[in-house]
C-alpha cells in the first residue's frame, strides 16, 4: 500500500511567520506533527511519503503514485483543503481525512471517501482493519479519550527538516479549564492526559538522531495541566537529558496564567531549556473574563503575573480578544495600554469568533446570532456572529489596537521594555536565533536601511549591544518578528 500524507497550505497569518522566515531561508515554522504521528501508526511495510504544501508543491505524479491520500487540517486551511480534495477526485485517488477541521465539520466535505475523526489512537485501528478486509466504512468516530502513553514517536524520517524553523512534539492533551470560546475541551476533553517521561526522552532522542538542532515547540494547549507530574518526573528528566546532550534544543510551549503562581515550576522549565510561553490573557475587562468563564485569569494583577514569568526567564507571548458581549469602547485603549506596559512583544490580538461545538457557539445559536463558519484566522477582521457592540465601533477599535501596537515606535519600545526586565539563566548562552550572519545582514539591509523602522532598529541594535549584549540575538529576532507582524496587519488594514 502506498500512502501519501498531504498537509494543506496556511494563508499568511500572524503565526505563519512568512515574512520572518525569509530572513532565515526557511519555508514553514512547524511540520505537520499529526500526520507524522499517524504515519508512525500505519503498517511498517507500507510505503509513505509526505507533501506539506507550505514547503513544496503537490504534483500530479505524487497523487498518481498513491493508493490513499491521508489529509489533515485545521479550519484556517479550509480553502487549500478543498483544492486538494478536488485534485484527488480528478486523479481518482481515495481520500482519508482527519484532524480538527474534519472532526468538527466533516459534513461539508462530500468528496472525502473515509473520515477517521477524533483521536487516531482510537479510530485509526478499526479503519485499518476494515480496509484490510475490504469493507472500510465512510466514517469512524469515537468519544473515547485514549491513553496517549501508547502513542508512537512521529515518523520524522519521511520529513525534510531543513525546510522548517522549528520541530514540534506533544506531551499532553486536554485542558482542565472550560473557556466558553475554546474548542480544546470539545476536541480533547477536560481530563489532562500525558505521555510518560520515557516517551518524551524517546522523542527527543529521535529528533536528535535525525540531525535536528534548534527550536522545539511543545504543542500542548496547556503544558502545565498536570503540574505535579511535570515537576516530579518530566522536567527533571528533560533537564538531565539536555545536560547530557549539551543542550541541543530550545523549547517553547503554551500555558495558562497560573504558571506565574509556581516559581519552582518556572525555574524547572527554564533549566530544562524552555525560553518562551504563549499565555491566553484575552482581556483586561473583568466582566468579559467572567462572561467567557476564564476563571484562571480573574481577580489577578495580570501585568504583575506577566512580569513575574518574564523575570523567571520565560518570554511571554500573549493572546488577546476583543468583541465579548461585555466589552465597551474604552476596552480598546485599555488593552493597548496593557500590552505596552506588560512588555509582551508578541501580542496576538484577534476578534472573538465562535468555533463550531464550543459553548459560545451553542449559546449564540440559541440567541440567533450565528452568521457563518469561522475562517480560523482570528486576525483577518472576520467575525462569525452578531456582536453586542456596534459592528463599526468594534472593527474600528480593533484596527486602532493593531495599527498602534505594531507601529515601529511602540513595538520597539516594547522590545526594550521586555529586554530590560527579562532575566534568563546566567549560564544560558543564547544561540543566534536567526540562524547565521546572513540573516543579520538581511535584517540590516531590509530593516536598518530600507525599512521605515530603520531609526528604531538602530536604536535597539546599539542599545542591546551596550546594555544587554547577551540578548542581542533575541533582540534581532524580535526586530524581524515585528517586520512580519506589520506586513500581515498592513495587508489586512
Amino acid at each position: 500500500m502506498k500512502i501519501l500524507m498531504v498537509y494543506p497550505n496556511y494563508p499568511d497569518t500572524f503565526w505563519s511567520f512568512k515574512y520572518a522566515l525569509k530572513f532565515i531561508s526557511k519555508k514553514a515554522t512547524h511540520p505537520p506533527l499529526g500526520l507524522l504521528t499517524v504515519a508512525a501508526m500505519l503498517p511498517k511495510e507500507w510505503e509513505k511519503k509526505i507533501v506539506d504544501l507550505n514547503v513544496t508543491i503537490l504534483k500530479d505524479k505524487d497523487l498518481e503514485w498513491a493508493d490513499l491520500v491521508f489529509l489533515s487540517a485545521m479550519s484556517v486551511q479550509k480553502v487549500s483543503v478543498k483544492e486538494v480534495i478536488n485534485r484527488c477526485k480528478n486523479i481518482g485517488v481515495r481520500i482519508v481525512a482527519g484532524g480538527p477541521l474534519f472532526t468538527t465539520g466533516y459534513e461539508e466535505f462530500n468528496d472525502v471517501d473515509h473520515f477517521v475523526l477524533n483521536e487516531a489512537e482510537v479510530t485509526l485501528p478499526p479503519f485499518l482493519e476494515d480496509l484490510k478486509n475490504g469493507f472500510a466504512k465512510h466514517i469512524y468516530t469515537s468519544k473515547e479519550s485514549p491513553d496517549i502513553e501508547n502513542t508512537p514517536v512521529p515518523l520524522w524520517e519521511i520529513l525534510n527538516m531543513k525546510k522548517y524553523a522549528s520541530m514540534n512534539m506533544q506531551y499532553s492533551r486536554g485542558c482542565p479549564f472550560d473557556c466558553e470560546f475554546c474548542d480544546i475541551s470539545v476536541l480533547y476533553g477536560h481530563k489532562v492526559r500525558t505521555k510518560s517521561k520515557d516517551q518524551i526522552l524517546a522523542e527527543l532522542d529521535s529528533l536528535l538522531s535525525q540531525g535536528w538542532r534548534g527550536n522545539v515547540f511543545f504543542v500542548d494547549d496547556n503544558f502545565i495541566g498536570n503540574r505535579k507530574k511535570l515537576k516530579n518526573e518530566v522536567l527533571p528528566a528533560i533537564i538531565e537529558w539536555m545536560e547530557t546532550k549539551r543542550h541541543p534544543f530550545a523549547f517553547n510551549t503554551e500555558a495558562s496564567i497560573n504558571l506565574s503562581d509556581d516559581i519552582e515550576l518556572m525555574q524547572l522549565m527554564v533549566r530544562a531549556g524552555f525560553e518562551s510561553v504563549f499565555v491566553g490573557i484575552e482581556t483586561v475587562n473583568e466582566e468579559s473574563l467572567a462572561e467567557c468563564s476564564k476563571i484562571q485569569n480573574r481577580n489577578r494583577d495580570l501585568i504583575a503575573c506577566v512580569k513575574k514569568i518574564q523575570r523567571c526567564g520565560l518570554q511571554v507571548q500573549g493572546g488577546f480578544i476583543v468583541g465579548f458581549d461585555n466589552d465597551n469602547p474604552p476596552v480598546f485603549e485599555r488593552l493597548s495600554a496593557f500590552i505596552q506596559e506588560s512588555g509582551i512583544v508578541t501580542a496576538m490580538v484577534g476578534l472573538l469568533n465562535a468555533p463550531c461545538g464550543t459553548r459560545l457557539y451553542q449559546r449564540l445559536v440559541k440567541e440567533g446570532r450565528i452568521l457563518k463558519d469561522i475562517t480560523g484566522d482570528n486576525t483577518d477582521f472576520s467575525i462569525n456572529f452578531i456582536p453586542k457592540m456596534d459592528y463599526d465601533v468594534l472593527i474600528n477599535g480593533y484596527k486602532k489596537i493593531i495599527s498602534g501596537i505594531y507601529s515601529p515606535k511602540p513595538y520597539y519600545e516594547r522590545v526594550r521594555k521586555f529586554l530590560k526586565e527579562y532575566r534568563p539563566l546566567k549560564k544560558k548562552v543564547f544561540r543566534f536565533r536567526i540562524s547565521d550572519s546572513r540573516a543579520l545582514v538581511k535584517s540590516i539591509l531590509f530593516l536598518g536601511i530600507i525599512g521605515k523602522e530603520r531609526l528604531h532598529y538602530w536604536k535597539l541594535f546599539f542599545w542591546t549591544m551596550l546594555r544587554r549584549p547577551r540578548l542581542f540575538p533575541l533582540a534581532m529576532t524580535l526586530a524581524i518578528y515585528g517586520a512580519h507582524f506589520r506586513r500581515v496587519f498592513e495587508t489586512c488594514l
